[in-house]
């Protein structure tokens, strides 16, 4: 299947200057695929090594952490000759082995024409919890995440629909296939972008094995909470994570400790998030006062809503049923506001931006609003259907004057009253560096 990142490592790889590559994601999307794929296709020659699962491959890092006695040590284990100019290491599951972590740093100090790539399942909280940290300023770091819609008609078979999309969006013109771009955004919604789900869906198209595969990934996040997390703390990253579809189907998607449990507090589940935000199954969306840039001054991180990184699993916790998501009278019935959120927030994160929201006291809120190196931060209104009246979006412009305003919903491209419309299957499009 075909990954945005691709792009990303072959630029790394023709780097004279490239340091080891750590890629972080959550358990589950892809990223070992995706390295191998890499690995295959930009090299003649490259050794993979399973860190978790080949206690002989840990033990390549025993003793000395010169990295030519390293590459010995591998050359013996895998049985295959290294040359460090050619030889692309892939090491997985880093977080088995503290001390590869460590002579990641030596192999950039050493050999820094090597090829060196590393990854890990829930990496930044293992390292955490045995002491361990990434050798900082010694390695780039890459973060996967779940396939955008874009990945995800590649891989059913809609690539040629991707070019459609994105010239409309470039040209601000209407899509022809509106209807039917529509519907398979909200086939996405249900299938989310965790790898297997969508390979699962391409194959067949039942969406009752997309929920099964689905909820063995939720069924091996939460044992992941209990084999990463420190005992006491396993109990409350738990709830909190239970809690997030709950959360999001208040009228107000704050983040409220009372919904996790009632007489919940900051101080009993404000380290369970960072758990959670650090192992890649969040995506955190903090309260700014004001709309002037730079937003990281106006934060209020007090306030802040939490979205699950993949919509499709946000799907499976709140049982949506697929039969209601494709009929236009009972989907009315159904509250999409929160899957519709959660979808447009994981766009932005993999467009490069940073999630924010703004309110004004109790009277106005605007869904996101994000920087992309304008004088002027741009409001981001989010719709579940057609219905586009809002009186936030109206206060918030008159407040601060942004020269670009997007909305997206069910409706067409298009410019009203200064208003973008951006349906919603095009949330692929905003990447950051080309709004404005």
């Amino acid at each position: 299947m075909r990954r945005n990142a691709m792009s990303a490592l072959m630029e790394w790889k023709s780097r004279s200057s490239r340091k080891p590559l750590l890629v972080y994601g959550a358990r589950q999307v892809g990223k070992s695929y995706l390295i191998k794929e890499f690995s295959e296709t930009a090299f003649d020659d490259y050794v993979f090594l399973d860190l978790e699962r080949q206690a002989a491959a840990r033990a390549a890092f025993d003793g000395d952490l010169d990295p030519h006695q390293v590459i010995s040590n591998i050359e013996q284990i895998a049985n295959h000759y290294i040359d460090s100019h050619r030889t692309l290491i892939f090491l997985d599951e880093i977080q088995a082995a503290p001390r590869a972590l460590a002579s990641l740093k030596y192999f950039c100090e050493e050999l820094p024409d090597s090829y060196v790539i590393a990854a890990g399942s829930l990496l930044g909280v293992a390292v955490n919890r045995i002491g361990f940290s990434a050798p900082v300023g010694k390695v780039e770091t890459l973060t996967l995440l779940p396939m955008t819609f874009d990945e995800w008609l590649d891989a059913t078979g809609h690539e040629q629909m991707v070019k459609g999309i994105a010239e409309a969006y470039a040209r601000k013109v209407a899509y022809p296939l509106h209807e039917q771009a529509l519907d398979l955004y909200r086939a996405y919604v249900l299938t989310g972008g965790m790898p297997e789900a969508v390979a699962s869906y391409a194959e067949r198209g039942n969406f009752a094995d997309v929920s099964r595969i689905q909820r063995d990934i939720l069924d091996l996040y939460v044992a992941d909470m209990a084999r990463y997390a420190e005992p006491v703390e396993t109990a409350r990253i738990r709830e909190a994570w239970l809690s997030v579809p709950a959360q999001l189907a208040k009228e107000n998607h704050k983040f409220q400790y009372k919904v996790v449990r009632s007489g919940g507090r900051a101080s009993q589940y404000a380290v369970a998030l960072d758990w959670l935000e650090t192992a890649g199954l969040v995506n955190r969306c903090v309260r700014v006062s004001s709309g002037q840039v730079p937003l990281k001054m106006q934060e209020d991180r007090s306030s802040f809503k939490i979205y699950l990184a993949d919509t499709g699993l946000l799907s499976a916790m709140m049982e949506v049923p697929p039969a209601v998501m494709f009929d236009e009278a009972a989907r009315k019935l159904l509250d999409a506001g929160a899957l519709t959120e959660n979808y447009v927030a994981q766009n932005l994160v993999a467009g490069g931006f940073v999630p924010r929201y703004w309110t004004s006291g109790r009277t106005a809120e605007v869904d996101f609003v994000i920087e992309d190196g304008g004088p002027r931060a741009v409001p981001v209104e989010v719709k579940s259907s057609d219905n586009v009246r809002s009186r936030s979006l109206s206060v918030y412009r008159e407040k601060y004057e942004p020269a670009h305003v997007l909305r997206l919903s069910t409706r067409n491209f298009g410019l009203s009253e200064g208003i973008e419309s951006v349906p919603l299957y095009a949330a692929f499009c905003l990447k950051k560096g080309t709004i404005g």
